[in-house]
């Protein structure tokens, strides 16, 4: 079994907020406006236009399309904030029917929460839904292997790469992404923001001249009611899935159930959600 190294096929950083270039027109009439600060459609416009209208001579329209899409990946999305929405705009939507294809069943898939509340708050394409980070890798690797198979006929396709991501990476993030859903349903799972004050910090603005033992308090049943979504991660085999929570730093198993052949995620999904409302209603 070949194991993909994440990090080589990791997409860049969605980047912060702060590396956004101004808006136009913005500042001193001195200040230069780069092709960056222009709004997100002008922006998405430019960067479309850059693919072939007509075959080259040497090489098919195609080929420049998949050209293109490699240096989109690899190049332009590392640019700046602005470059890397426009760029995850196109690649995303491009190569989603061919991700969506490899998906083996009865396994399902969602890498674009089109209907969920997973977006960001900073209006980056950046998300809790764990399974967008397995499609954006599959984006890396896809656009690579699709450049060097059209660079040179000497290129040998590892399609062992592709099997590893939808054997095991997409199943246990899209499993991850459910127990969110239905734990969060039965009211065992929340969602924590990287903006949002921490369950302390908002008990004291709420509270006031709270005194530090109700606050303690305050944690404690927080803690035994709910888990953040963050803290929760999973062990996914072929007979079992396991839910594992991150508690002082280490993770540890709390949860397992047996997974029955050509079963679907959701079936082990809602179990897990259901035993995590029993175990923080028992501890």
């Amino acid at each position: 079994m070949v194991v993909i190294d994440e990090k080589a096929f990791c997409p860049p950083p969605p980047y912060a907020p702060g590396s956004l270039a101004p808006p136009p027109f913005a500042g001193s009439s001195s200040q230069p406006i780069g092709i960056s600060a222009l709004p997100p459609n002008l922006l998405l416009h430019v960067i479309y236009l850059t693919f072939p209208r007509t075959p080259g001579i040497d090489e098919v329209a195609m080929e420049r399309q998949r050209s293109t899409l490699y240096w989109l990946t690899y190049q332009l999305r590392l640019v700046n904030h602005a470059f890397y929405l426009a760029c995850m705009h196109i690649l995303r939507s491009t190569y989603l029917p061919a991700y969506q294809s490899r998906i083996r069943a009865p396994y399902t898939s969602d890498p674009f929460p089109m209907s969920s509340c997973a977006t960001s708050s900073d209006g980056s394409l950046d998300t809790i839904q764990r399974e967008t980070r397995v499609f954006d890798i599959f984006i890396a690797l896809k656009a690579r292997e699709d450049f060097f198979m059209d660079a040179s006929e000497l290129h040998t396709s590892r399609e062992e790469l592709f099997k590893d991501l939808f054997g095991l990476m997409q199943p246990r993030s899209r499993l991850e992404d459910l127990v969110r859903h239905y734990g969060m349903r039965e009211g065992a799972v929340y969602i924590t923001s990287p903006n949002a004050p921490s369950s302390s910090s908002a008990a004291s603005t709420h509270s006031g001249h709270a005194s530090s033992g109700s606050m303690r308090r305050h944690t404690k049943v927080h803690r035994q009611t709910s888990v953040p979504f963050s803290a929760l991660s999973i062990s996914f085999s072929q007979r079992k899935a396991g839910l594992l929570l991150l508690d002082s730093g280490r993770k540890r198993t709390i949860l397992e159930v047996i997974r029955v052949a050509n079963e679907r995620l959701e079936v082990p999904a809602k179990k897990l959600a259901k035993q995590l409302r029993a175990w923080l209603d028992y501890a």
